[in-house]
């Protein structure tokens, strides 16, 4: 059986590329960019709570990445290096192998250059740290949202919440949707690009991640506005759709998604548009942003819609 040394050599150390010392040392050595502000995320997976016992490992490895990438998108970041901590039940080397090539994939693509972290015996566990790059005026934030501003969503939710109630047997899905739902649950795509492309663009943005509602009211916590969207705009996957009641709250409370929700002045919307074909996205406005507190869902005949789950919350789903 390979040891920790071994696994660590074989399929996570690879020679830096920009770093000034990587994998191997008790710790790596970066040098800073002139002028250039550092955006620091760390996000975790646990098997049973992020994802599925005996999930894919190369899906695990994208996405390992991937969740950290679109915290890094939202602050408009660009990524440039990541540690690793990993817990095994077993040191497993295909395992390990396909892990391995998802991440690196990934990383290969959003130019991220593993330089460190830690491998360790115990509960199938990931927890990487991502660090990138922003010129520090030019950092998206999710306090900058102003009354009258616009609120704008890339792609669209509720896919992957999908897959998971239908892996829990709450939904049934044709084989087409089903194969959809699950490439948005387990190979999410960061909108890295779109966040870089939105610095001095959008007044606010953060990531869909655990729930558009809860997400949404986050970013007005902080810019301390209120939100109003409007149903009939908000994008709906044709999963959402034949998924009637089901679809409606993974489309507003579910999690996995990865897009981007942000707001910009009304007067960006030509470029913003631009923007969308330029990177051949889906960017929709769905609603405007308000003087006072809270987050509405308004139908098209101006009702109220009442939700009674806005997102995931780890301690209140224990």
């Amino acid at each position: 059986m390979a040891s920790e040394f071994d696994l660590i050599a074989r399929y996570f150390t690879r020679a830096p590329r920009t770093a000034l010392l990587g994998v191997g040392d008790d710790c790596a050595l970066v040098k800073q960019p002139d002028g250039l502000a550092l955006a620091i995320t760390t996000d975790m997976l646990v098997e049973g709570v992020h994802f599925f016992p005996g999930a894919d490992p190369r899906a695990l490895g994208h996405k390992t990445l991937a969740v950290n990438l679109s915290d890094l998108a939202a602050m408009g970041a660009a990524p440039r290096w990541a540690t690793l901590a990993i817990a095994l039940p077993r040191a497993e080397e295909p395992w390990v192998a396909a892990f391995a090539s998802g991440l690196f994939a990934l990383a290969e693509r959003e130019g991220v250059e593993l330089i460190g972290g830690d491998t360790t015996r115990g509960p199938l566990t990931m927890s990487m740290t991502l660090i990138g790059l922003s010129p520090p005026g030019l950092a998206l934030r999710r306090d900058g949202a102003q009354a009258t501003d616009d609120l704008w969503l890339s792609g669209c939710t509720g896919e992957a919440a999908l897959a998971v109630m239908r892996r829990r047997d709450e939904i049934e899905q044709s084989a087409e949707l089903a194969r959809q739902c699950d490439l948005r649950l387990d190979l999410p795509q960061p909108r890295v690009a779109l966040g870089i492309a939105l610095r001095g663009l959008a007044s606010s943005a953060i990531d869909v991640s655990d729930g558009l509602l809860q997400d949404l009211a986050h970013l007005c916590d902080r810019s301390q506005v209120a939100a109003h969207i409007e149903d009939a705009a908000m994008p709906r996957a044709d999963a959402v759709v034949a998924a009637g009641a089901a679809g409606e709250q993974a489309l507003y409370s579910g999690g996995d998604d990865y897009e981007l929700l942000f707001t910009a002045p009304s007067g960006a919307r030509a470029r913003l548009a631009a923007l969308a074909t330029r990177l051949n996205i889906t960017l929709t406005r769905i609603g405007t942003i308000t003087e006072g507190r809270g987050v509405q869902v308004l139908a098209a005949d101006g009702r109220r819609r009442d939700f009674t789950k806005f997102g995931f919350d780890h301690f209140a789903h224990a």
